[in-house]
């Protein structure tokens, strides 16, 4: 037995509680899962079934917690859990699952399958078993700070082309403001307007706001290859940096998985509670629009939808957000075929758009999103998750569909009233 897969067989036992056992003691392999998973609807593959990819978990839970499983080990029968079992396992663990949930939601005995994934996943990472790519992006966020490699000066430039262009002040390491914003590697690099539109929106509702020079990256890469001490590691990182800035609340940005992170799962990750509040950006400006913060000019006429990004709506809850602000600007909104907290995902959370191997399958089962789309006939597309942004424009292009994807921060700020 290699030390590696010592490592991994010892991180999935360690996986193995109560909600586990319960799992799989109680599944009826009806097979609901698998039509709620487009890694299967869209391939037909059965392997690629969201009960599958939780095996090398069950195997070690029969094998080590049950009678039969460890009378099956004294006597050498029984499907055992092997190295060459994780090398094969890994594609259908990170290039088949995005975690989006949606197999979750339809289980009719309650077990949290996702839940099952992530913590596969543990002994999958341990073990070495992991993407290259999605491997790069965890030595990253750890040493450098982002899963990009985005270092402080790249922010800071991007701080400076917005201040120069707008005449606005970007404050950075403002101690007691009222929130302190983190951004995704991507908000910096492939869409600044971000920072922009918060920067515009925030001047135009009187909100007291900082950035940290210390933790400004939002994305936790350690959810995404399934390292809880490297998760906890990132979200440490977050509360120390609101300590020390004293600030009252933590705004997660438009990234799905980022607002899982230090929402959700942070404080279990770090072992205490938070002494802020964590909002992602739509829950405060939709709470800004209540207060009558929020005040837009006229009313766009475009056919538009909202494409509802997993860990942010289905996970995380926030549904009616969205709709309430797009309300405040658009005319002629039309709901996809299944919305809110049923939407189908975009195909490349979870670190699988971090996965180049995953790619053409990403690509494949974005077929799901086009069928979506060709049942509404839109003139564009709102999301508020930028690595769901980023895929569903590598979707479109990939079936010559002509439609723009915009973000619901940046759409609302295009359409404030500064009369």
């Amino acid at each position: 037995m290699s030390a590696s897969f010592e490592k991994g067989y010892n991180a999935l036992k360690e996986q193995v509680d109560a909600s586990v056992a319960s799992f799989f003691s109680s599944c009826v392999h009806c097979g609901m899962c698998s039509e709620a998973c487009l890694f299967f609807t869209e391939t037909g593959a059965p392997e690629r079934t969201p009960i599958n990819k939780t095996e090398p978990l069950r195997r070690v839970w029969r094998q080590e917690y049950t009678l039969l499983g460890r009378l099956g080990k004294i006597f050498g029968f029984g499907k055992k859990v092997t190295d060459d079992m994780l090398a094969e396992w890994e594609t259908l663990i990170y290039d088949s699952c995005t975690l989006c949930g949606r197999c979750s939601m339809v289980c009719p005995v309650g077990n949290d399958i996702t839940d099952m994934i992530r913590k596969t996943r543990e002994g999958m990472a341990a073990s070495g078993h992991a993407p290259p790519g999605l491997i790069g992006a965890t030595k990253r966020a750890v040493t450098i700070g982002s899963p990009m490699g985005v270092k402080l000066p790249a922010l800071q430039a991007q701080i400076a082309h917005v201040e120069n262009d707008t005449g606005m002040t970007i404050p950075v390491d403002v101690e007691g403001a009222d929130y302190m914003l983190l951004l995704s590697s991507m908000e910096i690099m492939n869409f600044p307007e971000f920072i922009e539109a918060v920067a515009k929106i925030f001047k135009h509702a009187g909100v007291s706001w900082t950035i940290s020079s210390d933790a400004f990256e939002a994305t936790n890469s350690g959810i995404q290859i399934g390292s809880s001490d490297i998760a906890a590691e990132l979200v440490q990182r977050i509360v120390d940096a609101a300590a020390k800035l004293k600030v009252k609340n933590v705004i997660s940005p438009e990234c799905g998985h980022a607002y899982m992170a230090i929402r959700w799962e942070g404080p279990n990750l770090i072992g205490k509670s938070y002494d802020f509040k964590v909002v992602h950006i739509l829950e405060l400006l939709d709470d800004l629009r209540k207060k009558d913060r929020l005040r837009v000019k006229g009313r766009l006429k475009d056919r538009l939808t909202y494409h509802d990004p997993c860990q942010i709506s289905r996970r995380g809850g926030v549904i009616d957000e969205p709709r309430n602000l797009i309300g405040m600007f658009a005319d002629n909104f039309v709901e996809m075929p299944d919305p809110g907290k049923m939407n189908w995902c975009c195909g490349a959370g979870g670190g699988v758009s971090s996965n180049e191997r995953a790619d053409e399958i990403r690509l494949r089962v974005f077929q799901r999103k086009k069928d979506q789309l060709d049942a509404i006939h839109v003139d564009g597309m709102i999301s508020a998750c930028s690595n769901c942004r980023i895929h569903l424009e590598d979707g479109l292009e990939e079936y010559h569909m002509e439609l723009p994807v915009l973000s619901l921060t940046e759409t609302l700020a295009e359409n404030l009233d500064e009369s």
